[in-house]
């Protein structure tokens, strides 16, 4: 029965998906005689936490009643006040929690309070799903720095372009849609500008209801054209470019004219610092990056250590080549030895496309 009322506490929480970032998604159940008299979910950032939406949706005493939640009620003062406190105070008799909530302003506390209070406690239920569904905001508090999927699409034999450069479309219309649902989740999506200058896109999220990522060019000596489509920042969207100090100085003013945002960073072998790039989106409140290549910036994070996941969505064609653009380019590994090794891997079909998921850490 608790894994049941869990589920409907996971469904809940994932209606926040794009917009509760920084904070994490979390849903509540309240359950009286096994019915359930309130749901609740973290509606957007700033708002009431799923706790407080679940009781005020409720119209039956609370006392002796079980809560259920995704992460473990906050214990502190943020945005809003500490959830803990409006649990003891409505006489709930039993919270049941998906996952320990690992900011350390929490990290336990919320449970000791509880129990301390009289309150029955089980914690761990469909832990492995309320962990998942978090993956981005558990590494974010922690490290400070944002959570980076690497996502890629290409052929069967691992081309992303034929040779003439055509890439569009290489997966199907259900493929490309999962992508988008990826950019409303995600908080910022990342290309080098070399993608900027060949393809010219938005780097938009078409999800009925979606936001658009804050969009993120690395362009060490600022060449990006002026004209570019990801330039355009009339729909609300933010588009920030990273560089050096070796980019021209009229054209930073000319950027930062338009309401773009240039951030200047530390060089390393005349590129952009991609290490130093993570910790100053960290100290932006970027929780979140879909990095969306090419090949040369993909393999630089590859070799930096910072990918956290990868998602490659692989097309029934192929292309061949040996000029044809694959996915990861850059310097390479000179031993199989030095492979970046994928692990805990599920692989699922979007229409004719096979989606093929895993973790580089964590």
């Amino acid at each position: 029965m608790d894994e049941k009322f869990m589920k409907r506490a996971l469904e809940l929480a994932k209606e926040g998906e794009g917009k509760v970032n920084p904070n994490p998604q979390v849903g509540a159940v309240i359950v009286k005689n096994n019915k359930v008299i309130g749901e609740g979910y973290h509606e957007f950032y700033g708002g009431n936490h799923a706790e407080i939406n679940a009781i005020k949706d409720s119209k039956e005493s609370l006392k002796g009643t079980t809560i259920y939640v995704t992460l473990e009620p906050c214990h502190h003062y943020g945005k809003t006040p500490p959830c803990v406190d409006s649990i003891i105070e409505h006489g709930f008799s039993k919270v049941v929690i998906g996952q320990m909530d690992p900011n350390p302003l929490v990290a336990g506390k919320s449970i000791e309070k509880l129990k301390k209070a009289g309150i029955e406690v089980k914690v761990g239920v469909l832990q492995e799903e309320c962990i998942k569904l978090n993956e981005v905001f558990n590494k974010y508090i922690l490290s400070n720095e944002p959570y980076v999927l690497l996502k890629a699409a290409m052929s069967l034999d691992g081309k992303i372009a034929t040779t003439s450069g055509e890439s569009m479309w290489i997966t199907g219309e259900i493929a490309r849609e999962n992508v988008h649902k990826l950019r409303n989740k995600y908080s910022a999506i990342m290309v080098g500008v070399n993608t900027v200058i060949k393809d010219n896109p938005s780097l938009t999220c078409r999800v009925p209801n979606g936001r658009n990522p804050i969009r993120i060019i690395v362009d060490s000596k600022l060449r990006i054209p002026l004209d570019s489509r990801v330039l355009d920042i009339s729909n609300e969207s933010r588009c920030l470019i990273a560089t050096t100090e070796k980019a021209p100085k009229d054209k930073i003013k000319q950027l930062k004219d338009r309401g773009i945002e240039v951030l200047i960073l530390q060089d390393k072998d005349e590129q952009v610092d991609i290490r130093k790039l993570i910790e100053e989106l960290g100290r932006l409140k970027i929780d979140g990056v879909l990095l969306e290549g090419g090949g040369t910036l993909n393999f630089s994070f590859l070799e930096a250590g910072l990918v956290d996941k990868v998602e490659f969505y692989i097309a029934p064609k192929i292309i061949g080549g040996d000029k044809a653009k694959t996915p990861v380019e850059g310097v390479g590994i000179g031993a199989l030895s030095e492979a970046f090794n994928i692990k805990n891997i599920s692989t699922k079909f979007l229409g004719e496309d096979l989606l093929i998921e895993g973790y580089l850490r964590g």
